[in-house]
């Protein structure tokens, strides 16, 4: 894997996380791709080169600000110990960076997990993306009110899912309709975080490359 380690904004503040060029001529839009509770994984940066293949500018953002684990007990201390709220406006920040690097282009959010709730609470700050794909998280009431969301979002949502229940998922769709967010979700036969490949206890290979394919046509329909 090959990238920046930084992305600059216009005051020369450095963000800290994982830059790829979009490959095979002018981008076609930009994307802050935000990582589980894991921090900035290997897998997490993968993701930002299969959106570069397509198309787009990929910037996986380093909330941890380098500290990985492997151990969910750690994982839950790291998010424990995140101010949820100062990292939306460093997901901000990016998206503003993204913008101004490359004027008119329109940029979306992307996470998985803790970065699925966290895809909707920067929808919710930024008024000006033009698109979110929250995977499989929601956000506390307290960090966001989702209801001040105005792009379309497409979410992917497992119904084995002891975090994101059917029933809060339900909840959060319920929600957004009455607030004339244009959302769209999908629900799939699956184990939370099915399309995370690194691990295999419940990764959904088939489910994972289907909400894959969908995410890009939403991307390239949105942003392009």
């Amino acid at each position: 894997m090959t990238g920046q380690a930084t992305l600059t904004t216009a005051d020369g503040t450095r963000l800290q996380g994982y830059l790829k060029e979009a490959e095979g001529g002018a981008s076609k839009g930009a994307v802050v791709v935000i990582h589980e509770y894991w921090g900035l994984t290997d897998q997490v940066r993968g993701v930002a080169d299969r959106l570069a293949r397509e198309g787009f500018t990929a910037f996986a953002q380093d909330l941890y600000r380098g500290k990985v684990t492997k151990d969910a007990d750690e994982a839950a201390k790291l998010m424990g110990a995140m101010d949820m709220k100062q990292a939306v406006q460093e997901l901000t920040q990016a998206v503003e960076a993204l913008r101004q690097r490359s004027p008119g282009t329109k940029v979306a959010v992307l996470g998985f997990c803790m970065g699925g709730a966290l895809t909707l609470a920067a929808a919710a700050k930024d008024k000006n993306l033009s698109a979110a794909v929250p995977f499989y998280g929601i956000p506390p009431e307290q960090v966001a009110d989702v209801t001040h969301i105005h792009c379309p979002v497409l979410g992917h949502f497992a119904t084995h899912d002891e975090w994101c229940s059917p029933e809060r998922v339900s909840a959060l769709e319920k929600k957004l309709k009455a607030a004339h967010v244009p959302a769209q979700f999908h629900r799939y036969d699956a184990n939370h975080a099915f399309c995370n490949e690194k691990r295999p206890e419940v990764y959904s290979p088939e489910n994972a490359e289907l909400a894959w394919k969908r995410s890009v046509e939403f991307l390239h329909a949105k942003l392009g």
